[in-house]
């Protein structure tokens, strides 16, 4: 009962905080990661608490939502102290969450199989046909154009760059999402991946022919 509570807690705060988030890192991002990531964790015989308090959380300390990585870490360690969590649990859901975003390629791997879920639950959000209409939501909001033909696609990136440099929409396909299908971490993972990724080289396929005609 202890932990149900700080779910339903935690699920109202991050709620309360990301409803109105303009860049597709919104409250329905976290909804449905947290229900992936719960099924996941239930397959790969995963802590099914510590996976739904670090998918609920996860967002809070993205610099793509917040203006500091490290506040948004600080601000998540004190709601889970406030919550009573335990301190091992609480170091467990920092590390998920300070090390699951994909960062241009240069993540560090994640060690427990936690992190693997809750990572998996994530990247499978980025893609498909979901994955698609957030990935235009984020571009519309960067100010970036759906498609520029005289921009090269990058192989290797640091972060900085994958997060500042000139891009498009249609890029971000090949720089990353058309990736994620082989990183992911969990057998469920692999196989839910597929399809969406078959997906989004169909959608690709349709959009080069449309601009093509």
């Amino acid at each position: 009962m202890e932990q149900e509570n700080i779910i339903l807690h935690t699920e109202e705060m991050v709620r309360e905080q990301l409803l109105n988030e303009k860049s597709g890192h919104d409250w329905y991002h976290i909804e449905r990661v947290t229900k992936t990531a719960r099924k996941l964790a239930k397959e790969e015989n995963a802590n099914l608490f510590i996976v739904t308090i670090a998918a609920l959380l996860h967002d809070l300390a993205d610099d793509k939502v917040v203006e500091s990585e490290e506040q948004g870490l600080a601000t998540i360690q004190n709601w889970l102290e406030s919550q009573k969590v335990m301190e091992e649990d609480i170091q467990h859901i920092i590390s998920i969450i300070k090390h699951m975003s994909f960062k241009g390629g240069n993540g560090i791997p994640l060690r427990t199989i936690e992190g693997k879920v809750v990572q998996d639950a994530d990247r499978l959000d980025a893609i498909g046909a979901v994955g698609i209409a957030r990935c235009f939501l984020f571009s519309g909001q960067k100010g970036q154009p759906i498609y520029d033909p005289d921009i090269e696609v990058r192989e290797e990136m640091s972060k900085e760059q994958y997060r500042n440099e000139k891009s498009s929409a249609i890029h971000h396909f090949y720089e990353k999402l058309l990736k994620l299908k082989d990183l992911m971490n969990t057998d469920t993972g692999r196989k839910l991946a597929k399809e969406r990724h078959q997906f989004m080289l169909q959608y690709l396929e349709q959009f080069f022919e449309e601009i093509h005609e």
